[in-house]
């Protein structure tokens, strides 16, 4: 692997498919031919500009996905089945389904279906009533600035999509050689070799890394959420070949392995290695698609591409969104459908069944067409673009991308809040904050006395002894337990114990780069450029110190070394970071550095620590480790101190399960309820000395614990707990993690606005419960409750019944219990969660967040929408899912704000963008709607009195460019310029975010309003048809002339009227309009009569008729203003006097 050159991928000589490997392949003939013809016919299609993958994969077997495979390490030729391209798609469209799936989905509006029929009558002579452009013009551009507007979305992802997907890869060839090649040409058998601070293309098994333990480090934030580093292991069996080549090159014993069929879980792997023998694997072994590898370099092999693999079968496929205004414009224009229908049948009985009667009821059917405007779907479409152009311009919100045009109108109508935690609401940055030894406690401004006390206490170690010697102190436990201890010897000890109870691994890089050159590695390996140790992932043992790794450490410096000098000259300068399962664990080897005590040095078998002070050595054999984990709260490590020789028992965990193990004590319960109230992460910290017999029987009864088949974490627990008794309780320690800006402000004032907020993350309970309390997601007056593990029927059912008696509390459940529950109670639960103020889940994976808000969108309020925000891959299900998903670009990647519908920077421009854009958009294109119904209507009622006038005629009052102009130009600027208005400043939206409560109530758009406008155009179209029929009766010739000009100042009046707050553009937009119907008047001379038009006659009688339509309706607004003002007009009004 070392040795291996690196070739461009033009170099033919250097192909890794050549001809002479070829024929040491075991291939037959005929699958040559069948081979090569399938690739003529891709390479065809390819020709073509069409990519038939999604066509062929419809056609291929699910035997990729049910059945276990066998794997032939490097060589993909063996393969003897179908497996999907390792590609990533993001896309809705490709370039066969674009125009089909579009066209359906307008046409699923039945507003545009409505008007395909009513165009495609106009193909029928009898059924004619008009020009064709009357019709099939406004549904071409309807379908036009649509498709326009989907294919620049889809395009946007296709790009993003080719830019992961050509991220350049290093394949090792059979022959030793390396290639460049795009993740997208990956197949499964494939050796890739992944370079440091570089993403995984694929799920792959790692066979084997640059380190000599054959260990590497990875990112998982993309993947569960996780910002801390994994331990990832290569199978020792690959791990162990000095030229990893050899498995593919060598016939006579080629490598395979056999892997599960994929799967959803990603903690979860079950496979087996061969080559020469067998060696089973785990997902310690497995580098899942979307890591990154953090350290070193890592030789692996593709086992799962493309849809296989786990992060993509925990990614919901991306759908069409469709705006809950939408669906309510939807139901009105049926309503209006209806009045169509029954208008058209009372018209037809009015005239009486007399002749062709059918082409008269299909002829009145197009005469009242107007009533439902195809101009609708155009004027929102365009608005929400605009909407969409607002969002992005704000320079309170910088950084923001709305990637989904369509649903702007929905950030006005959340009711539901989904969030992640890491990255999301905190920075996953743990800040130690203070320390509580029982009768003092210490803050971070306290540093310089925990330094003096740490350094006099040290001075008094004397020469380490042999291990064949007894312990300097023999004392027994309970003699020790009653010596007073002062304030100089706790500090110490505590500050010790923190340094030394943990599962840290310090990571050394050099600041300068070192040379590539090959001749050198034997130079390097002393000297590497990353020092990185195994860190302690599972429970540790007796080990013989013989048995060390030769690293620099242990090299330079024996177990009795007390002097740091000679290490410090053989090790170049190195930058040092801390690595740990758990960000809070660094927080506190970090602390314990900063006061003056350094862990310098990690393995399996031992620890260094340095005392800052004096450059001292302190060297501890590691001799059992006992991670955390969620059942037990806690983690221990017995070490031996190789300067005393004593033996010690440290453990530290949750305050619930430490306060029964540590001695009776009078403060730890108080000092943990202080701390937990201001938001801090507490752990308890204790000790217990051990003699070598007491050690020896316990480690005996361990190795016959761990030997049992049956119940063996029991039974390895209950020989623990044997320890866990009596232990002297050491400090308590509180460590914050950090929020995110405003998060605290955006969450009140979210929670203000009526907005429910829930939190889904990986994280475990105690975490999720701290930061939950800390971000003031759960307030200080609110009653918890913590749902407790179940696993039967009856469990479930006794716990919702305690649930229930919790009036008003806030939940907090497990990924694994919600799931339970939801299999037997999912309706109970529901409901009842859905009442909480605030939901905590933990515990969630990516499937589990997604179901989650299924389920919110299934038995929540369907007249308010849900939001999911995230920032992590983790997180891409869950914000597909919902009806409103809200990326984050942060720590954890670009994947989430990808995927979202909207992107931000910080969590707390999502007050900005919900309170301020949210409203301003439903309140905008709700009054738009309703604008555009009520100028549809109208037309259809003044044509309506002029067909029941002229005998039930059937004959268009306007002619066709009339009609047309009447939709476009006439009333288009000011109808559209709407978009422009909003009732309230954006400082008073974000000041009272009460006021976004009246959203989620629908009033804007609502039966109530819908039928008010319906009113008032009745009122109006009867107003301007009989006023010029009934009032200038002799000039009857001049009707159309009459009518439509008051028509159309009626219409610019009515937009005047519904603007709360002017803009210049409004004005302007007023009178382009009049400037073009007044153009119109003096260029279609054929149509008018232009004598009339310049009398004062005309004028008068026009302007008669538009004050008999609209001064009314002024009127009413102005006695509803004065006497029951809207409540944001009376905030603005108080803002003002202010």
């Amino acid at each position: 692997m070392e040795h291996a050159p690196l070739v461009n991928e033009d170099d033919e000589a250097n192909e890794c498919c050549s001809a002479d490997e070829f024929e040491l392949k075991p291939r037959s003939h005929w699958k040559n031919s069948i081979e090569s013809k399938s690739k003529t016919k891709v390479k065809a299609a390819k020709k073509m500009g069409l990519s038939c993958s999604s066509i062929l994969s419809l056609c291929r077997n699910k035997a990729h996905k049910t059945q276990p495979r066998n794997v032939m390490i490097g060589r993909r030729d063996l393969n003897s089945i179908w497996y999907p391209k390792n590609v990533i798609r993001n896309q809705k469209y490709n370039i066969l389904t674009f125009i089909p799936l579009v066209l359906f989905e307008q046409f699923r509006f039945f507003l545009n279906l409505y008007f395909l029929i009513m165009a495609c009558t106009q193909f029928i002579p009898m059924f004619r009533v008009g020009y064709l452009y009357t019709y099939w013009g406004p549904l071409a551009f309807v379908l036009f600035v649509t498709m326009l507007r989907e294919a620049y979305d889809d395009i946007k992802r296709a790009y993003r999509d080719k830019e992961l997907n050509s991220q350049m890869y290093t394949l090792l060839c059979s022959n030793g050689r390396r290639k460049k090649v795009p993740s997208s040409q990956l197949q499964v058998s494939d050796v890739v070799i992944i370079q440091k601070n570089q993403r995984v293309p694929a799920d792959v098994v790692l066979l084997q890394t640059s380190d000599k333990s054959g260990t590497c480090f990875i990112r998982t934030d993309q993947l569960d959420g996780e910002t801390d580093w994994k331990l990832r292991i290569a199978a020792p069996l690959t791990q162990s070949l000095e030229d990893i080549s050899l498995l593919i090159s060598e016939t006579s014993a080629t490598g395979k392995i056999h892997a599960e069929p994929p799967s959803l879980s990603i903690h979860e792997f079950n496979g087996v290695v061969s080559w020469k023998q067998d060696e089973p694997l785990t997902v310690e072994n497995v580098l899942w698609s979307g890591t990154v590898v953090a350290t070193g370099e890592a030789v692996c092999c593709v086992i799962y591409t493309g849809s296989d693999t786990r992060m993509v079968m925990n990614t919901s496929k991306p759908r069409s969104k469709v705006g809950l205004l939408d669906n309510e414009i939807n139901t009105l224009t049926k309503l209006l459908f209806i009045a169509l229908v029954l208008l058209s049948i009372v018209m037809l009985v009015l005239k009486g069944f007399r002749g062709p009667w059918y082409r008269y009821l299909v002829r009145f059917f197009l005469l009242f067409s107007y009533m439902i405007p195809i101009s609708l779907r155009v004027n929102l479409d365009m608005g929400k673009t605009v909407y969409a152009w607002f969002i992005q311009r704000d320079k309170n919100i910088p950084g923001t991308v709305v990637r989904t045009s369509t649903i702007p109108e929905e950030l006005g109508r959340i009711g539901y809040l989904l969030s992640d935690k890491t990255g999301t609401l905190t920075q996953n940055l743990m800040i130690f904050k203070r320390i509580h030894l029982g009768t003092v406690s210490y803050t971070n401004e306290n540093q310089n006395e925990i330094s003096n006390l740490l350094k006099q206490q040290m001075k008094t170690i004397t020469t380490p002894i042999h291990e064949n010697q007894q312990p300097i102190t023999s004392t027994s436990n309970k003699a020790r337990s009653v010596v007073k201890k002062t304030e100089a010897t706790k500090v110490p000890e505590a500050v010790k114990a923190l340094a030394l109870c943990h599962n840290v691994t310090p990571v050394f890089e050099e600041k300068s780069s070192s040379s590539l050159d090959t001749s050198a590695r034997s130079t390097d390996d002393k000297n590497t450029t990353t020092t990185l140790i195994n860190r302690m992932s599972t429970a540790g043992r007796i080990v013989d110190p013989s048995s060390l790794p030769d690293t620099p450490l242990t090299g330079a410096t024996s177990l009795n070394t007390t002097d740091a000098s000679d290490l410090t000259q053989l090790l170049p300068p190195t930058d040092v970071t801390y690595q740990a399962s758990s960000p809070d664990e660094i927080a506190l080897v970090e602390w314990t550095e900063q006061v003056g005590l350094t862990l310098v040095h990690r393995d399996l078998q031992s620890m260094t620590l340095q005392l800052n002070s004096t450059q001292q050595l302190l060297h501890y054999q590691i001799l059992q480790m006992f991670p955390f984990t969620s059942e037990t709260k806690r983690m221990g490590i017995i070490v031996r101190d190789e300067q005393t020789n004593e033996i010690i028992f440290y453990l530290k965990g949750a305050d619930v399960v430490m306060q029964t193990i540590v001695q009776y004590n009078d403060w730890l319960q108080e000092e943990c309820s202080n701390m937990a109230r201001e938001g801090l992460r507490t752990l308890v910290v204790a000790k217990k000395h051990l003699t070598i017999e007491q050690y020896q029987e316990f480690e005996q009864r361990l190795m016959r614990a761990r030997l049992q088949t049956i119940d063996r974490n029991r039974r390895v627990n209950e020989v623990i707990e044997t320890l866990e008794r009596d232990m002297e309780l050491l400090c308590v320690t509180g460590v914050e993690d950090k929020l995110q800006e405003n998060v605290r402000q955006t969450l009140e004032t979210l929670r203000n606005a009526g907005i429910k907020i829930w939190m889904l993350t990986g994280d475990k309970l105690e975490t999720a419960t701290c930061i939950a309390k800390s971000s003031k997601l759960i307030g200080r007056d609110h009653d918890i409750y913590t749902f407790k593990q179940v696993t039967t029927r009856e469990e479930c059912l006794q716990e919702l019944n305690m649930f229930r008696r919790k009036a008003d509390a806030c939940l907090i459940i497990t990924g694994d219990t919600l799931q339970i529950c939801l299999s037997f109670y999912e309706k109970d639960l529901m409901e009842l969660t859905i009442q909480c103020p605030a939901v905590v889940v933990c515990r969630c994976s990516p499937t589990q967040k997604a179901n989650v808000v299924e389920l919110l969108k299934k038995y929540g309020n369907h007249r308010v929408r849900v939001c999911a925000i995230g920032d992590g891959g983790n997180d891409v299900s869950m914000i597909q899912s919902a009806d409103v998903g809200v990326g984050i670009v942060g720590k954890e990647g670009k994947q989430a704000s990808l995927a979202a519908d909207f992107s931000i920077n910080q969590f707390s421009y999502l007050s900005r963008l919900l309170l301020v854009h949210g409203r301003n958009s439903y309140k905008r294109s709700a009054a738009l709607s309703q604008f555009v119904m009520h100028r549809g209507l109208i037309i259809s009622v003044m044509q309506a009195i002029f067909s029941s006038i002229f005998y039930f005629a059937s004959i268009s009052l306007y002619q066709g460019f009339l009609l047309v102009g009447y939709g476009t130009v006439y009333t288009m600027f000011p109808v559209f310029s709407l978009v422009l208005d909003k009732d309230v400043r954006s400082e008073i939206a974000l000041l009272y975010p009460e006021l976004y409560k009246e959203l989620s109530k629908g009033r804007s758009l609502s039966f109530k309003t819908f039928f008010l406008w319906v009113f008032i155009s009745i009122y109006q179209g009867g107003a301007i048809m009989y006023g010029s029929f009934l009032l200038f009766d002799d000039d009857f010739i001049h009707v159309v002339s009459i009518t439509f000009t008051s028509l159309i100042l009626t219409e610019l009046l009515m937009v005047a009227l519904t603007i709360r707050t002017w803009h210049p553009v409004m004005i302007l937009a007023q009178l382009l309009s009049l400037a073009c119907y007044v153009l119109s008047l003096i260029v279609l001379k054929s149509h008018f009569d232009p004598e009339f038009l310049q009398s004062w006659d005309f004028i008068w009688r026009v302007l008669l008729v538009t004050l008999i339509s609209c001064l009314p309706l002024y009127i009413l607004k102005f006695v509803q203003v004065k006497c029951k003002p809207p409540i944001q007009q009376k905030l603005m009004q108080y803002a003002t006097l202010k």
